[in-house]
């Protein structure tokens, strides 16, 4: 079978099983999970083929036409180069990890069969945008994408947090994705062509006309979709999904698909000089700002979801100092180490019992009732904190030592400036993500909270997962450092030392800085016990809202608690930590720029269409009506009434007619 037909089919299997499990989840329940689990599994089979027989030498293309357009023309076009190999393996690995997961832990759930097509639908969704060739069946995948997340986003939607956060995913990244459409059509008007390899063509001899405008117009959607500033808030209300779906949105697919779009289009962004600055703004912000809230947060997915944003910023920011193998060979590390990271906390969920007992200030004595999830959610958090020698380190430090070579004038792909943003906030960030790595890695195994009740032991499907995913999270770094360097446009990935030094002690005391406060916090603890605030037996939700808004504490049910005196983020940052915890009250700006402006338009046509054209419409109507009760009086029905009528008429007549005659 020639390696052609092998990729098409890789996208291809797991949309018909997608499209199996819909038709036979009712009727044939039994079919549900091998129909969820071997498409995958065999897509996985034949992505790692197409990666094998590609090596990471030249580029596999093909391509035929879709349907005549008149002008552009639309090519089902197949390019898999070997950053598309292995992030498509990368895609299968994460993917079938979450199917099987997903057959323990959402074994009760009544839709599960709707559940496993379309998370095989996103698998094949993804696929399609790292094999396409054509940024029209690109875009095709792209948007696959963001309505199979509105649906698993709101799979509980029951739930009121549920229904919400789907509904804001869908719109935030509907706003980046209209320019991103506008840059797409101007990107393919300019370039003649949507063939990715014809558009790169036209841009490397120049004949790109508006290279500044398309490129922010792209990266708008980019910043919807990956997730960065200033369209990043919906990623961390997606959390109210599915813990597995955390894990498939935040380690392989869509977050991934943005900075996977810009560095296979990169040349385009490096045409504006402007537009490299802007992305390296825009990731140094996500950097910092995330791991600032990462660091208050108290629910353990919503730690791990801000983590993500600042792991994507990493990727913009190599990706804005010209060096898409470190934006890639970061996305490969942190898609295994994320992914096991988000299916634990699915574990550490699970033993609790249910996912409103997520909060880590409510954990304790986790360690010896989960060890699986104990000992590798350990490994992924170190390789989260760029520890050597796990995976992180290795990706993140090729992060830095790109823009230590713009900084030092290595290389003339950025601007200066661009290097030294990305070095600093990169910087910065390794020793935040340590610290939140740390309090995260404390509080949820070492933790003084109440006991939750005894669950039972976890599914095996899950367990046996988070040891295949905890090989590549402290092995794949080094790995790929010896034996894919060929892969990543034939760049080395040797980390600096300079770098390596300054990030690692940067980790080292952000980690040992967060551990000495938790033992003085819970030294202080011991004296300031935790305890409910409130509890409403009546269920009072508005006054249980109202004492945890005046105390900060979180809500779990009727009940509010208070801060937990042993959280190490509060002590370290301050007055902050008010502010970080709610994401730096971006929401709120929204709300007051965007959401209350429309709601009031809203409201405004509303009341004119209610009070103006209802008016207009009812008053039209009145006019027949009233003419049409006239003329229904006068048909009595009476012969001698008609008679009558008929003399007046012809009396009237016959005297208009004398006077008109007189007159004249």
């Amino acid at each position: 079978m020639s390696t052609t037909t092998l990729a098409v089919l890789v996208p291809l299997l797991p949309f018909l099983g997608a499209a199996a499990g819909l038709l036979l989840g009712r009727t044939a329940p039994g079919f549900v999970r091998p129909l969820a689990v071997l498409p995958t599994l065999v897509a996985l089979v034949l992505a790692v083929l197409v990666a094998v027989r590609q090596g990471g030498g030249q580029a596999i293309t093909s391509a035929t036409e879709l349907t005549p357009t008149g002008s552009v023309p639309i090519e089902l076009a197949l390019y898999v180069n070997g950053f598309a190999a292995l992030v498509a393996v990368l895609v299968a690995v994460v993917a079938t990890c979450v199917q099987v997961y997903s057959t323990g832990y959402l074994r009760d759930d009544p839709r599960y069969p709707s559940y496993a097509a379309l998370v095989s639908l996103f698998t094949s969704a993804m696929f399609l945008v790292v094999y396409s060739g054509d940024l029209i069946v690109l875009l095709v995948g792209w948007e696959v994408m963001g309505i199979c997340s509105y649906f698993l986003v709101g799979h509980y939607w029951e739930t009121p947090e549920a229904r919400a956060a789907s509904i804001k995913a869908f719109l935030v990244t509907k706003l980046g994705d209209v320019p991103f459409l506008i840059g797409l059509f101007a990107l393919g008007t300019d370039a003649g062509s949507f063939r990715i390899t014809r558009v790169l063509g036209t841009v490397a001899s120049g004949g790109l006309h508006h290279p500044t405008l398309i490129a922010l117009l792209l990266l708008a959607g980019v910043a919807g979709k990956s997730a960065q500033f200033p369209l990043h808030t919906w990623l961390p209300d997606a959390m109210a999904g599915p813990t597995p779906v955390s894990a498939l949105i935040h380690a392989a697919t869509m977050v991934a698909a943005g900075v996977y779009f810009v560095a296979r289009l990169l040349p385009v962004f490096e045409a504006s000089t402007a537009a490299m600055l802007v992305l390296a703004v825009m990731a140094a912000v996500t950097m910092t700002g995330s791991g600032l809230a990462a660091l208050a947060q108290d629910d353990i997915k919503r730690v791990l979801a801000y983590s993500t944003i600042g792991q994507l910023g990493y990727m913009t920011g190599a990706l804005a100092v010209g060096d898409r193998s470190a934006a890639v060979f970061h996305l490969l590390s942190h898609g295994a180490f994320k992914a096991l990271l988000f299916l634990a906390a699915g574990v550490i969920i699970h033993a609790a019992g249910t996912n409103s007992l997520a909060a880590m200030s409510r954990m304790s004595h986790l360690r010896d009732r989960i060890p699986d999830a104990y000992w590798t959610m350990t490994v992924a958090l170190l390789a989260l904190a760029a520890i050597p020698p796990f995976s992180g380190f290795f990706s993140k430090e090729s992060v830095l030592g790109a823009a230590e070579h713009v900084v030092t004038g290595h290389t003339e792909h950025a601007p200066a400036a661009a290097g030294w943003l990305i070095l600093v906030a990169g910087l910065l960030t390794a020793l935040l993500t340590a610290a939140y790595a740390t309090r995260l890695w404390l509080l949820a195994f070492r933790g003084r909270g109440a006991e939750a009740p005894e669950h039972g032991r976890q599914p095996l499907s899950m367990t046996v997962v988070l040891w295949v995913l905890a090989v590549p999270s402290l092995a794949f770094g080094a790995f790929a450092y010896r034996t894919l360097p060929g892969w990543f446009d034939g760049r080395g990935l040797t980390p600096t030392l300079l770098t390596s030094i300054l990030g690692t002690g940067l980790a080292l005391v952000g980690g040992l800085v967060t551990y000495g406060a938790w033992q003085r916090t819970t030294a202080l603890a011991a004296r300031a016990p935790l305890g409910a605030v409130a509890a409403h037996p009546e269920g009072d939700a508005a006054l249980v809202e109202a004492e945890a808004i005046a105390s900060h504490a979180p809500v779990y049910g009727d009940v509010a608690y208070a801060p937990d005196p042993a959280d190490p983020g509060r002590l370290l940052l301050g007055p902050l930590h008010r502010h970080a915890a709610v994401g730096f009250h971006l929401d709120a700006v929204y709300a007051v720029l965007f959401v209350r402006p429309v709601q009031a338009g809203a409201s405004l046509v509303r009341f004119l269409d209610r009070e103006v054209v209802d008016t207009y419409v009812r008053g039209a109507a009145a006019l027949p009506r009233l003419l049409g009760a006239a003329v229904r009086r006068a048909q009595t029905g009476n012969v001698q009434t008609y008679v009558s009528a008929l003399l007046a008429g012809t009396v009237v007549l016959a005297v208009a007619v004398l006077l008109v005659t007189s007159g004249a």
